[in-house]
Order: structure tokens, then C-alpha cells, then sequence
């Protein structure tokens, strides 16, 4: 009996690979950089799954030049809106990706630039290598301080909830805005005007959508403390980023760190490269070593269960498993 084929989009660690290339017969990507859409086109016709990354477009062209024979889409993410997720659903292909495994990691990375922004932790590393550091200055490099600030939270899921139990340790008020999260102890349900007025830092959480994208606009930036923190560890589209270079760059906020960007990679030639108040990281907030190997053997799981014609541990769209769907 032949071995169903998969197209992978890029190599994930091996604990996941190994795990496909035993039921599979894979087509790997094996390049740093991910394939162009033409890319795609060619390698998906006949194969019976995808494991994809964030950064692959798998829309309808590639669902459907995939053909009939497609079951499953594993997404090596949590966030999936590289997927069209509808086209898949109509054709009832299920779609899987990897909640959960990265909670902690993102937390921590979030929480980890909401103090090196606050603290201008870079731009004082930056400052000693160039030389810069000639004694101890009692105004040298003023940040703003943690203990008893206000974290405002936007969106509180798993990593909202996360960055919330982070900052109960430094003392910190925490109001989250999120229309459909319950009431908890010890966070305070806020509006996102007064989330913008009275918090000190701002964290985003979440999922990139119609309604969200160019959410943090000029109209929230005029909201905002000018001692305000903000950092966005979700998707890049969420904050209109010429904005943010006025907002910036005119003080209207203290600080920001972002680890993502619209578009990713941020080009060389972006303003945002001039702010020294701005961080920039390349989307690294799940880069540790457990959490990469932990989501690749989730997409590898999930990814198999759709070969095997079995619900995917983590789906996207359950609905296709719905009788009234079939």
C-alpha cells in the first residue's frame, strides 16, 4: 500500500519530521527561505496533506491546485489566517494548528521587550558599544518603572491570561480588554478607551482579523499615555505602523517593542528603523527550543490524524465533522 504524500513547507525539528517521514512520503522544502507562491502551485497538485508556516500562503489557488486528494492542512502556528480556512471548510478539508504549546514562551518573550522597551535595555547596550558610556549619569538612559504600574491587556486568551499572572508579580494593576472573556480575579473588564488612558503598558493578544487589523490607529495612539509601553507579540497588521512612527517619533508614547510586522521580514528601508525607542525582533516569541519541538510534533500529529481520516487533535474547523457538513 503506497504512503499517502505530504508537501512540507519548510524542515521543522526532528521530532516531528521523523515522526512524518515514517507514515509519509514527504516532499520537503528544504530552503531557509519559504517558497513563492509559483513555489507552492507546483509542489501541492496530488499530495494528500500540507504542513505549512505562518508565512505560506496556502489560499484557494493552492487548496485547489492541491486537487481532490487533499485532507489536511497542518499549520506549524497558532494563528492561521495564512490559510483560507473557508475554502478548506467548504471542501471539507481539515485545518490544525498548534494552540497551547507556546503559552508560556510567548508570555515570557512579551513580558521579556515590555521591559527592555520600558527600560531601554537595547538602546543602553547600544549606547556602550558605541562608545558612549563615559560615567555614571544620574539622567542617563530613564526608563519607567514596573511595580505598581497598570498592564493593560488586549485580548485575553491563553497568553493574555499568561502575561497577566506575569505581572500579579510585579505588583502590577491589570486591566484586559476582550469582549468575550468572564470576569476573574484579581483583572479588571475595561473598555478599550479607558484600557488607552489609564494604562502604562500595553500588550497585544490577539488574533488578526478584519476587525482588528489597524486597530492600535492615531485615534488610540491619541488615547495613550505619553508614558506609555506598547508591545505587540500577535500579528504585525493589528497596528497601522505609519502611525506608529508619528506616535514614536513625536513622544506620544514613551516606548514600543514589536515582534512582529506588516510586512515580515520589516524592510531595510522601513522609518522604523530610525526610532531608537522602538524595538524590532523577528517574530521570535516562540523561539525556544522545547516550545519548537513540542508545536512540531503537534502539527506532525495533527497532520497524520487527517491522513488517517481521524479528527485532528487541535482543529481549526470542527464543523466539518458535522453530519450536516458531510
Amino acid at each position: 500500500m503506497s504512503k499517502p504524500k505530504v508537501f512540507i513547507t519548510r524542515r521543522i525539528p526532528e521530532a516531528g519530521l521523523n515522526l512524518i517521514m515514517l507514515e509519509c512520503d514527504v516532499d520537503l522544502w528544504d530552503k531557509d527561505l519559504p517558497p513563492t507562491k509559483e513555489e507552492l502551485l507546483k509542489h501541492v497538485p496530488g499530495v494528500n496533506g500540507i504542513l505549512s508556516l505562518l508565512s505560506d500562503p496556502i489560499d484557494a489557488d493552492v487548496i485547489h491546485a492541491a486537487g481532490d486528494n487533499l485532507k489536511v492542512i497542518s499549520n506549524y502556528a497558532v494563528g492561521f489566517n495564512n490559510i483560507d480556512v473557508r475554502t478548506a471548510t467548504q471542501l471539507g478539508i481539515a485545518v490544525g494548528n498548534t494552540p497551547g504549546v507556546l503559552t508560556e514562551a510567548t508570555a515570557d518573550f512579551a513580558f521579556a521587550l515590555m521591559m527592555s522597551a520600558g527600560r531601554r535595555v537595547v538602546e543602553a547596550e547600544k549606547h556602550v558599544r558605541a562608545g558612549q558610556w563615559k560615567t555614571w549619569g544620574p539622567s542617563t538612559l530613564l526608563g519607567v518603572d514596573f511595580a505598581g504600574a497598570t498592564l493593560g491587556i488586549i485580548g485575553f486568551g491563553r497568553i493574555g491570561k499568561a502575561m497577566a499572572r506575569r505581572a500579579t508579580g510585579f505588583g502590577m494593576r491589570i486591566l484586559i480588554y476582550d469582549p468575550t472573556a468572564k470576569p476573574m480575579t484579581g483583572v479588571i473588564k475595561v473598555d478599550l478607551e479607558t484600557l488607552y488612558r489609564e494604562s502604562d503598558f500595553i500588550s497585544l493578544h490577539i488574533p488578526l482579523t478584519p476587525e482588528t487589523r489597524h486597530l492600535i490607529n492615531a485615534d488610540a495612539f491619541s488615547k495613550m499615555k505619553p508614558n506609555a509601553v506598547l508591545v505587540n507579540t500577535a500579528r504585525g497588521e493589528i497596528i497601522d505602523q505609519t502611525v506608529l512612527y508619528d506616535a514614536l517619533k513625536s513622544h506620544k508614547i514613551f516606548a514600543a517593542g514589536i515582534d512582529v510586522s506588516e510586512p515580515e521580514p520589516l524592510p531595510m528601508d522601513s522609518p522604523l528603523f530610525e526610532l531608537e525607542n522602538l524595538i524590532i525582533c523577528p517574530h521570535i516569541a516562540s523561539a525556544s527550543t522545547s516550545t519548537r519541538e513540542n508545536m512540531a510534533l503537534i502539527a506532525a500529529r495533527n497532520l497524520l490524524a487527517g491522513l488517517q481520516g481521524h479528527r485532528l487533535p487541535h482543529v481549526v474547523n470542527p464543523e466539518i465533522y458535522q453530519k450536516d457538513h458531510l
